[in-house]
Formats: structure tokens, sequence, C-alpha cells
């Protein structure tokens, strides 16, 4: 049941698969995510490519749209996850938080 809606390059070098598990994802929710995964690369420039799995947890309860979002760059891979009421929360929580690791690992790399 797990379906792979697309697969996208974005800016010509990073690729992007977003996963939706159980339930089909809406086109403009897509589009969210590419944009928002596309921010990143201010961040970081030689981002490989970028997963998104998206599920929903307990369907019938409030806070269950799970968003799991992994970056791999050259000899690393940075990880965020985010539980809320929306996808785009989720994807908001996550973007912020791979930003923040993304920006450490450049500084690191510039003081080594």
């Amino acid at each position: 049941m797990n379906k792979l809606i697309q697969e996208r390059k974005i800016g010509g070098y990073m690729e992007l698969r977003i996963q939706a598990i159980h339930f089909d994802a809406s086109e403009k929710l897509q589009d969210f995510i590419q944009k928002k995964c596309g921010k990143l690369e201010k961040y970081c420039d030689d981002i490989k490519n970028v997963e998104v799995l998206l599920k929903v947890v307990k369907p019938e309860s409030a806070m269950n749209k799970d968003v799991n979002i992994k970056v791999s760059v050259p000899n690393s891979e940075f990880f965020a996850e985010k539980v809320s009421d929306t996808f785009e929360e989720s994807v908001d929580v996550c973007i912020d938080a791979l930003s923040k690791q993304l920006t450490k690992h450049k500084e690191k790399l510039r003081g080594a």
C-alpha cells in the first residue's frame, strides 16, 4: 500500500521523492512540499535527494498527520519527523528543523 507519488528534480540537482502511505496526496499538497523542500538548497548546495513520507496515524483522531523528511548530502543524512493537525504544519516544522541541521553541518565543514 506504499505509494510513490512523484519523483522530481528540483533545480536540476536535488531529487525529491514524495510517498503517501494509505492515502492519495493532493496536487496542492505535493506542490507545497516541493516548494518547501526547494528552500533547503539555500542552506546546503550539495543536497542529493530528499525523501518525504506522509502518513495518517489513527484517522479518527486529531494530531494525526505524520511527516518524515530525510535529506541526503555527501557523507551525511539528516532527518526530521513531526505529527500535527495538517500535513502543511508538519512539513513546515520539519523544514525548519532540517534547515538548522544543514546550517550547522555547513558551519562544521567550513571550520574543518
